[in-house]
């Protein structure tokens, strides 16, 4: 296993990051130490990109890995979000993006990782509320006050990207991008691109479905991949039909599904770092094995036709409001 260093915007980070949220919420059953154990397997890797943000628990994710890094806080690089609002029972208040709440929401999120800087800031959704002019200019005091590194953005459309960068340099653009979810392609990626923005992809694995370890009936209660549409009846069906073919090429390649869909990623470019989550550390080590899978054109053209970008069947989310287009 070997994980090489990637350049997103101005942040040096290692080409693969972990996404925390499922070891606190979303994905069935959770627990603390599980979770512990897998950042801290993670650095020992290599892994020093985390990825967390306020809302994951809520708020409970951000302080396991605040106690998962203590004591490293020099080998990683730390992202975490702000902006999609939630109550301490968990109840949802909104998607806020008003300066005041920026300036809080940065304060309340180094107090629950006990460090005094953020690497990666990013705004979580776009409040269409509120200009993404002022929600950038109060990030960016952030950066000089000191409490943040860097400012990113999370599923925001290419005229919002160029009217952010324009205020203060965004670092990286975190999305869904996997074989299963291609729209960026179109326009944001080449605007990013255009910028020198680096791509962070979240759910590379598809939610999972990439690994072929997911199939009808197999989700732990709790998991809110029970209600994507994408999981669901005839489209589940379809997709499962898609990941059959992706496990054949995997199988010729000596690799499991799950390692050359995140190799496919990784494929895509050198600013583009995507962050699967997991919450077990065997899990976390297959993921770093797709590190060392070599892709061929051959490959990615076998990829390619095995899974069409438009093939999938069913949205990425059961509610496509909160994506900025």
């Amino acid at each position: 296993m070997s994980i090489q260093k990637r350049q997103i915007g101005s942040l040096t980070v290692s080409a693969l990051g972990l996404g925390c949220m499922g070891m606190s919420e979303f994905y069935g059953t959770t627990d603390e130490q599980t979770g512990i154990d897998t950042v801290r397997r993670a650095l020992d890797l290599g892994v020093t990109f985390l990825d967390t943000a306020d809302m994951y628990g809520p708020f409970t994710n951000e302080q396991l890995v605040g106690r998962a890094i203590a004591g490293r806080r020099d080998e990683v690089q730390l992202a975490t979000k702000f902006g999609n609002e939630r109550n301490p029972d968990g109840s949802w208040v909104g998607i806020n993006g008003s300066p005041d709440y920026v300036a809080r929401a940065c304060d309340a999120s180094l107090q629950r990782l006990g460090v005094d800087h953020i690497d990666l800031y990013y705004q979580h959704r776009v409040d269409r509320t509120v200009p993404i002019e002022e929600t950038v200019g109060a990030m960016a005091g952030l950066v000089e006050a000191g409490k943040v590194r860097h400012l990113g953005l999370s599923e925001a459309g290419a005229d919002t990207i160029r009217r952010a960068h324009a205020v203060h340099p965004i670092t990286a653009l975190q999305t869904e991008y996997s074989l299963f979810t291609r729209d960026l392609e179109d326009e944001i990626l080449p605007t990013i691109r255009g910028l020198g923005i680096g791509l962070v992809p979240y759910s590379p694995l598809g939610r999972g479905i990439l690994t072929g370890a997911i199939g009808t009936g197999s989700l732990e209660d709790g998991d809110f991949r029970s209600s994507n549409p994408r999981f669901q009846g005839e489209a589940l069906d379809a997709n499962l039909a898609l990941v059959d073919k992706v496990r054949e090429i995997a199988a010729a390649k000596g690799c499991t599904p799950g390692q050359l869909a995140l190799a496919w990623v990784l494929a895509q470019g050198d600013d583009v770092v995507p962050i699967p989550g997991t919450k077990r550390v065997r899990y976390l080590e297959e993921n770093v094995g797709a590190a060392d899978v070599e892709l061929t054109a051959d490959d990615l053209a076998s990829l390619e036709q095995a899974v069409p970008r438009d093939a999938v069947v069913g949205q990425r989310y059961p509610d496509m409001s909160s994506i900025d287009a």
